[in-house]
């Protein structure tokens, strides 16, 4: 009982437990298995968790020490029922060194299936180090060479990452990291999985602090225009415009095609009304927007063609693409918003849904910024240059590179531009409120 009570103690303390906020009823040791044995120890745990009316699944890495050294300190999770310390065990490279050699030598460990793919060579004798800026999951770099992205909360079925990722693998697209295997188990009598071990890009630069460099070197000069700073970002825009629309293009070649009509349209803007009047009674300032924000929407319900849908990324912006020195734009991650069900993840969707993301990623670029400065109102034009700028070359590539033309679908691109900005008004609100006039910002201008 100690030990699930630790578990659980640390467990809703965790960057990426899904249920804060909410009373932790109960947790379930659902599978526990013995990786290694000795002192360290790893065992292998998926967890239930009951949060109100929902169970959850999170899968936990432990590791067992009679002692804990004061590296690993910062990875405790308490002590269990034999007076041993248990710890997070992603954090010890001592424990994370089996898991990379089982996946070179494929194999199979209680419940646990560990794969490569077919060809893939990678060293197995390298320490590892957890990247700490996520979010959802926690991934482990081995040396410079690979990375191994652990889900944390699992969906019984195939994630996506690792779904789409093979896929394009084995068509030979480019703009991906390349897949060298995985961890999956059975979940609900369904295969699931863990984790993917991908070539770890080492001299790659992330869209994000890219953009927020030509950003801060606009901000530098007063009165500034996007187009004459030093930092001048918009070839790199229109170049992963163009790398977007490859990915779409090799995406749809994958997985196929549809298109949806009037009444699924209509099905999608009831939702996006739904998620407005959700926002707007919980962030008061939303109201104000409200109005003009439904007349969009209806617009959309309105529209009686049909528009083609596809497997997209599902939760694409800046800080989910690398600038490479050899390969240009590569997009990670795959497996769409972590927080949506599974099902939701893999359905196909309009690729303009990925496109407003960006887009809402270039006006978070500029506008964060912002935050605090003395100047903020007398660069507020500046941002809107720069926001501008950037959000029509990175159309203009997409289009170019056989996307789809923004201004000739130009409702539908709004509509979810909006949905976007009004997810992150509620996002804000909860989680960061000196970042709620960004959106608001943005939605006055939209």
């Amino acid at each position: 009982m100690a030990f699930e009570d630790a578990l659980a103690t640390w467990l809703v303390d965790q960057r990426w437990f899904a249920g804060k906020g909410r009373e932790l009823r109960d947790l379930t040791v659902v599978a526990d298995t013995q990786v290694t044995t000795g002192d360290p120890e790893l065992r292998h745990l998926i967890v239930t968790v009951r949060n109100g009316e929902t169970s959850d699944y999170y899968q936990v890495p432990v590791g067992l020490r009679a002692s804990l050294p004061e590296r690993l300190e910062h990875a405790r999770i308490g002590s269990s029922g034999d007076g041993r310390q248990l710890y997070d065990a992603l954090h010890d490279s001592e424990l994370t060194r089996p898991l990379i050699e089982g996946i070179a030598a494929g194999r199979r460990i209680g419940g646990l299936a560990l794969r490569s793919v077919d060809g893939a060579e990678f060293d197995t004798g390298l320490d590892s180090l957890v990247i700490t800026n996520e979010q959802s999951n926690t991934s482990l770099v081995y040396g410079e060479e690979s990375i191994l992205k652990v889900f944390r909360r699992v969906w019984p079925g195939p994630n996506p990452d690792l779904e789409v990722t093979t896929a394009l693998a084995r068509a030979e697209a480019g703009h991906i990291a390349e897949p060298l295997g995985w961890i999956e188990t059975r979940l609900d009598d369904a295969p699931t999985s863990l984790a993917i071990l991908s070539r770890y890009l080492r001299l790659a630069t992330d869209g994000w602090s890219l953009a927020a460099t030509s950003v801060r070197d606009l901000y530098a000069v007063p009165h500034a225009r996007a187009a004459d700073a030093g930092g001048d970002f918009s070839g790199e825009a229109r170049r992963l415009g163009e790398a977007t629309a490859e990915i779409h293009a090799a995406m749809a070649e994958a997985f196929g095609t549809d298109e949806v009509g009037p009444d699924a349209i209509r099905e999608l803007a009831d939702g996006m009304f739904r998620k407005l009047d959700q926002a707007a009674a919980a962030v008061p300032e939303l109201n104000k927007y409200a109005e003009a924000i439904g007349d969009a929407y209806s617009q959309l319900a309105r529209f009686r063609g049909r528009i083609p849908v596809q497997r997209v990324h599902g939760d694409y912006h800046l800080g989910q693409v690398l600038r490479t020195p050899d390969s240009g734009w590569v997009v990670l991650d795959f497996e769409g918003e972590p927080a949506a069900p599974l099902a939701q993840r893999r359905a196909r969707s309009s690729p303009l849904r990925d496109v407003a993301g960006m887009l809402r990623s270039f006006d978070y670029a500029a506008r964060h910024q912002l935050i605090g400065r003395p100047d903020a109102d007398s660069q507020a034009e500046t941002a809107r240059d720069w926001i501008r700028r950037n959000s029509g070359a990175f159309c203009s590539g997409y289009a170019d590179a056989g996307g789809l033309d923004t201004r000739e679908n130009a409702p539908l691109l709004r509509a979810f531009q909006l949905d976007k900005a009004v997810y992150e008004v509620l996002y804000e609100a909860r989680h960061r409120p000196s970042w709620l006039p960004i959106p608001l910002d943005s939605l006055a201008d939209l």
